[in-house]
């Protein structure tokens, strides 16, 4: 395994990665092959204990069952390093030797990269000969669904004490040995709606004797986004789409119920906090002149992840430490969202995309069942992860 970071120190880090590099591309394809779904990634989480014991570490277990916190050194500083471990509920296309063993669940996002990554960085940081502080470990579970993971590692007590926080994500758009930085959102906001209508329901010759469900339901699809792209700075990268809707059977007839779905997503923190109430109210006022009944379901999803300048940098200098100037990469805010947003409603902290790509072939995405990555990039992303730390604590 070549690692594209190799000699830049810290003679420890360096000793380590030589002889432990098999090991963390090991440990990736051991939970490669062993996919778990969100809050059940208890196997995983009896890995990370079993591999954080015995390097002498104290890790503590979620009362869930999934999920691991553990601190390496000493003082009052304490800075935290993030991975997700869970799978997503897809079935793997990839014919790897260590492809997904478990039907329906494959880890087609990256987490079992991002697992072993701060099992490695772990693991060299609990051999360095001294630290200038505390680096917490969080392995935290279901990142993939809302509410996710970070929200009960939050509630276990895994902030406490913290300054800062990191954590790093696969790209494939990204070559193997480059990072993607970027100060302020990096990902967006992204909610959950569920609109429920109900109707006396009739026959559709006499849609005046009833409410006509399923032309409500049109007016909220359409209507609904053009009010909140008028009620909304445009600039705020605000998006309602909506990705189901159910009303009916019978042509002839109005339904009595029907359920719209979809997620809104904006780039902008101060927007989030007001979109529940501006939809609450703009639907009440587009459904008044129907007749239809209605509730909403409105779940808060993620907020943005937001790199503040400083931890930005601290990171840089990470990046810089690890791989060289020429491995920080810029890169693009997505309208994806990430739940390591909630851990920055407590303290300030960055996130990186990290480079996979092996720069050959096509960029096989994330969340295809064909997403593969170059192993390289786990070194890459230990050697960041270890610097960013020392970067933080120095």
């Amino acid at each position: 395994m070549h690692d594209l970071g190799a000699g830049r120190g810290p003679f420890w880090l360096d000793d380590w990665l030589r002889a432990n590099a098999t090991d963390v591309v090991a440990w990736r394809r051991r939970i490669h092959a062993h996919p778990e779904l969100s809050r059940h990634e208890f196997a995983t989480t009896e890995m990370v204990m079993s591999l954080l014991r015995s390097v002498g570490l104290k890790p503590w277990m979620l009362p869930s069952g999934t999920g691991v916190v553990c601190d390496i050194g000493s003082g009052d500083r304490c800075v935290a390093l993030r991975a997700d471990m869970d799978a997503l509920p897809l079935t793997e296309a990839t014919g790897l030797p260590y492809a997904s063993k478990t039907e329906g669940a494959a880890h087609m996002c990256g987490h079992d990269a991002h697992t072993a990554i701060l099992l490695g960085a772990a693991r060299a940081l609990a051999g360095a000969p001294e630290l200038p502080g505390r680096v917490r470990l969080i392995f935290q579970p279901a990142e993939e669904v809302m509410p996710g993971g970070a929200l009960d590692m939050i509630a276990a007590g895994a902030m406490e004490g913290v300054e800062r926080i990191y954590g790093l994500h696969c790209d494939p758009r990204l070559e193997v040995g480059k990072v993607g930085l970027r100060v302020g959102a990096l990902t967006s906001a992204a909610d959950l709606i569920e609109l429920r209508l109900t109707s006396p329901g009739g026959h559709t010759s006499r849609p005046h004797l009833t409410a006509d469900l399923v032309h409500a339901l049109g007016t909220v699809i359409t209507s609904l986004p053009a009010v909140l792209s008028r009620r909304v700075d445009p600039r705020s990268g605000t998006v309602l789409v909506w990705g189901a809707v159910h009303a009916g059977q019978a042509a002839n007839a109005v339904p009595q119920d029907g359920v719209l779905r979809g997620t809104l997503r904006t780039a902008d923190h101060e927007v989030w906090t007001m979109l529940e109430p501006l939809v609450a109210a703009s639907v009440e006022s587009l459904l008044a002149p129907t007749g239809v009944g209605f509730s909403l379901d409105y779940r808060r999803g993620v907020p943005p992840v937001v790199s503040d300048p400083e931890s930005h940098a601290l990171m840089r200098a990470g990046v810089e430490a690890a791989l060289g100037e020429t491995a920080v990469a810029g890169t693009e805010q997505s309208s994806g969202g990430e739940d390591f947003g909630w851990y920055l409603e407590h303290v300030q902290g960055a996130f990186a995309r990290l480079g996979v790509w092996s720069g050959e072939g096509p960029m096989a995405d994330i969340h295809r069942p064909t997403f593969t990555l170059d192993e390289r990039s786990l070194l890459c992303g230990v050697r960041t992860l270890v610097h960013t730390a020392l970067a933080t604590l120095a």
